[in-house]
């Protein structure tokens, strides 16, 4: 390690162990009005965000993926300020932050927020989607009221220094990773950044400012070494990943032949508390039913969006889907898949080792069909040593396992395999008709508390999870530096929830004007995500704007886009 970088990490953290000093001495209202103005920078500096995430993602200046960029970058900063700034005050005003939402009971003992729709506004943007957080078993309403806020609720008792190593794929974890650091465990950060996200440190330079020029926040660029040389700081109290659990290893136990030896005796080379978000083998469960032509047709581009999402560089992005082996529109389904994944736009493989990943899985399977860039490898078996169960690819890569059953019995096998059987618990998707649902009834409910995932979706996407301010994000808990699978910890979390368990989405099976003409009361139409929408670009854009400056005057731009999608 030379001279340089010790000296570069031993600035950083002696500037910040004074801020700390003055984090402590800052009230909550004026801690507020920091969010207040990170989130004016936000919206001034958004188009310079989405400008720089182009270069780096490759993207053309036209392209509808671009919709990718306003919705993982500025727009979910803005509203994680708005939501950070909502609890601050009800914490300022004697109240919890969770006062005013929803609370009932959910399986198993567990108590559950519901966190979304959050107002009119919500109601009408994404009719038809919800999202709540629920507790861990044994949990009371009392006691999850009574613990929000977490470090806000002893401002003046502080954490130390953070260290947050930034993620290189989605542009927003970096950011949002700082403000959990500062405001859920009541630490100053210095943030060291991917160096793939070189290119928006001036930005990310201009939004933070307010808590740069006042000693709560540093940033660091630069390699592995200071990245080693700040986590094994002894000024550093804490350390936050997003990454792979091989790179988790790698900074808990080292590398190689040493690190190996390391983890098998239990003696990590990091003592100090990490907290981490690495991804995993997501799967998306598609329960049989009796589906429309046109239904077959959505939910194919739902899962490949899944998997498509940013070129399938996301640490939930989809990589196994489970599907009924006895389904009778079974054929028709992949057909539909093949042809979504086909219809999904170009893109480079911005990533690096893309390509790499992509050929091992072409090596591990001959049989993996090539859809352009993209591979699907069907005839996937649990029971099997499968690497496409435990190998998170991060490549536009997608797996088929085919289980027996009908609705009930297939629904009971999926849950056993994605438990026992697939690598992580970041994330899992249901797909199921409303017809079934209410076939299965209790059986279905009882699923999707079997889960053990940190988010799980039903009729909606994983990702949304991602997207929702007030809802966690991270794997489910219990997991151990020994045994990391998608890592311990949550982040976003706008209402500061104590422990959660997990987060649940749910969303419509069909999108507007077909869900009304079927009986489901949703107006949303195709979601502005889905990498098949030829106007996501313009509606995340101005769906950004009016994350800035809420009002009815802008609904009516966004919905003539979202329509047109």
């Amino acid at each position: 390690m030379t001279g340089t970088v010790t000296a570069t990490a031993d600035a950083a953290v002696a500037a910040l162990r004074n801020g700390e000093i003055q984090w402590a001495r800052t009230s909550l209202s004026a801690r507020r009005v920091l969010l207040d103005e990170i989130h004016a920078n936000t919206a001034r500096f958004a188009q310079e965000w989405v400008d720089a995430a182009a270069r780096i993602k490759q993207l053309s200046p036209d392209s509808p993926l671009l919709g990718e960029e306003w919705v993982s970058g500025p727009y979910s900063l803005l509203t994680a300020t708005t939501a950070l700034a909502e609890s601050l005050l009800a914490l300022e005003e004697g109240r919890s932050p969770v006062d005013g939402y929803p609370v009932h009971a959910a399986p198993g003992g567990r108590t559950a927020v519901d966190v979304f729709p959050h107002g009119l506004f919500d109601t009408l943007l994404l009719n038809g989607f919800r999202a709540e957080v629920w507790s861990r078993p044994g949990v009371d309403a009392e006691t999850v009221r009574a613990r929000a806020g977490l470090g806000q609720l002893t401002p003046t008792a502080t954490g130390g220094v953070g260290v947050v190593l930034g993620a290189g794929n989605i542009f927003s974890i970096a950011p949002l990773d700082v403000l959990y650091q500062l405001y859920a465990y009541n630490r100053v950060v210095v943030l060291k950044l991917n160096p793939i996200t070189d290119p928006l440190v001036p930005v990310f330079a201009k939004i933070f400012a307010p808590l740069v020029e006042r000693g709560f926040l540093r940033l660091i660029t630069g390699g592995p070494d200071i990245g080693a040389a700040l986590v094994h700081h002894s000024g550093v109290s804490a350390v936050h990943m997003t990454g792979s659990a091989v790179t988790h290893d790698a900074i808990v136990f080292g590398s190689g032949v040493e690190g190996m030896r390391n983890r098998a005796a239990g003696t990590p080379l990091l003592t100090k508390p990490i907290t981490s978000e690495l991804g995993g083998v997501s799967p998306t469960i598609v329960v049989p039913g009796r589906w429309s032509a046109a239904d077959l047709r959505y939910q194919a581009e739902h899962l490949a969006t899944q998997r498509l999402h940013n070129n399938g560089y996301n640490c939930v992005a989809a990589q196994v889907a489970v599907i009924p082996a006895d389904w009778p529109q079974k054929d028709r389904f992949l057909d539909e898949l093949r042809a979504a994944i086909e219809r999904a736009p170009r893109r480079s493989d911005y990533y690096p080792g893309s390509a790499d990943r992509v050929a091992d899985a072409c090596a591990a399977y001959p049989q993996a069909q090539r859809i352009g860039a993209r591979v699907l490898i069907e005839g996937l078996a649990p029971e099997r040593d499968e690497p496409a169960l435990h190998t998170e690819y991060f490549a536009p890569v997608l797996g088929v396992i085919e289980l027996p059953g009908g609705p009930a019995e297939f629904l009971d096998h999926a849950v056993r395999v994605c438990n026992a059987e697939i690598e992580g618990t970041l994330g899992v998707n249901l797909i199921a008709h409303p017809a079934t649902m209410r076939e299965l009834g209790d059986r279905f409910d009882a699923a999707v508390a079997a889960l053990r995932y940190g988010t799980v979706a039903v009729n909606a996407w994983t990702g949304l999870g991602y997207l929702t301010a007030r809802a966690t994000w991270g794997a489910f808990p219990g997991h151990t530096i020994a045994d990391i699978q998608s890592g311990i910890g949550v982040v976003h979390n706008g209402l500061l929830i104590a422990d959660p368990e997990r987060t649940v989405v749910r969303g419509p099976f069909r999108p507007a004007p077909r869900s009304v003409l079927n009986g489901e009361f949703t107006l949303s139409p195709k979601p502005p995500w889905f990498v098949t929408n030829r106007t996501g670009a313009t509606t995340l854009r101005r769906l950004t704007g009016f994350a800035h400056k809420p009002g009815f005057a802008a609904l009516p731009g966004i919905f003539a886009s979202a329509l047109r999608g």
